[in-house]
């Protein structure tokens, strides 16, 4: 009879805290590629587009319509976790460290802007991480780097 509690509580447990996913269902699917128009919110390109976390997964954001935009493959895997589109020198979103969104908004004009001109580097630490320090340096990267 304990075996039985356990089981049940774990398997509530797991449901309770691992709720969260990445998967974005048809319906938000079919409601971003409308609302975005069916092209890419960075370079307006409509080839092997990809829907994209505006508020990266990895530091919390769901997998719902507001949160989700069209980026294509390239400038998806080059924003990567952050807000930052590496290819275009754009931003696409919300950057998690500093907190300011970019989003455009429906009539055209955009959200607030960054405060100040700093972000976060884009090189990489000795054990493939991604630097954790500010720049405002225009190559992206701090003085480490």
């Amino acid at each position: 009879m304990k075996k039985l509690y356990v089981i049940l509580s774990l398997i509530l447990f797991s449901v309770c805290c691992f709720s969260q996913s990445r998967y974005i269902s048809v319906n938000t699917k079919k409601i971003v590629y409308s609302r975005d128009g069916g092209i890419c919110q960075c370079c307006g390109g409509s080839q092997s587009l990809e829907y994209d976390h505006v508020i990266p997964f990895s530091c919390g954001g769901s997998s719902e319509a507001s949160n989700i935009q069209l980026l294509c493959l390239k400038c998806n895997r080059s924003k990567s976790n952050s807000c930052f589109c590496k290819v275009h020198n754009k931003k696409v979103g919300y950057n998690c460290c500093d907190g300011n969104t970019t989003r455009k908004k429906s009539n055209g004009s955009t959200a607030a802007k960054s405060s100040s001109a700093a972000r976060q580097c884009s090189g990489t630490t000795k054990k493939g991480m991604r630097c954790k320090k500010m720049t405002s340096s225009s190559s992206g990267r701090c003085h480490l780097h």
